[in-house]
């Protein structure tokens, strides 16, 4: 059973399917997941704290799954590397959140996630404090998943990482994988 936590990241993602982020009220979040208007502020403090917590979940989440496809040692690394380039266009067109991360193209209809200034110490929890810390940009993502590439397999990731970005941009024809095993 997920924590209130959860439930509340939850339901606030999937009220973004249906509206944009100015329309998705606390009260209905709250409901939605099960707990009181109050829990919600107990956990988050705000709705931009809501919104800094949830773009931090889909950005570690994001990163969980690069880290899952290196973790599968049963390839060849040229399958490896096709395997986090196809990952990331699967989760960028499968997350509205996600491919905002990889892209750094945010719509208005999206909570963006960026740090607040100025918010102290002892204002939220420790879950909360990592997510007021703000979001990698795109550049900052993109430079996580390299240095990924390259701690596990242990050859240069940029070029994997870049065509992926820009099949989840503009997606070709065929598959990204078999682009990168080409270019390998």
């Amino acid at each position: 059973m997920p924590t209130a936590r959860e439930a509340l990241l939850d339901a606030a993602y999937t009220s973004l399917a249906t509206r944009p982020w100015t329309a998705v009220r606390m009260v209905d979040v709250a409901a939605a997941a099960g707990v009181s208007r109050q829990t919600l502020y107990n956990e988050f403090g705000s709705k931009d704290g809501l919104a800094r917590a949830l773009v931090r979940r889909e950005a570690d989440g994001f990163l969980a799954g690069v880290d899952r496809v290196l973790a599968d040692r049963t390839g060849a690394d040229a399958d490896r590397l096709a395997g986090v380039a196809e990952w990331i266009v699967r989760a960028a067109r499968a997350n509205v959140l996600v491919r905002a991360l990889v892209t750094g193209c945010w719509s208005e209809r999206l909570p963006s996630g960026r740090p607040v200034r100025g918010l102290s110490a002892g204002a939220a929890g420790v879950a909360q404090r990592r997510a007021d810390e703000g979001v990698p940009g795109a550049s900052e993502l993109v430079e996580l998943v390299r240095v990924r590439v390259e701690e596990g397999v242990g050859v240069p990731g940029e070029v994997v990482v870049r065509v992926a970005v820009s099949w989840v941009v503009a997606p070709g024809a065929g598959g990204v994988g078999e682009v990168v095993r080409r270019l390998l």
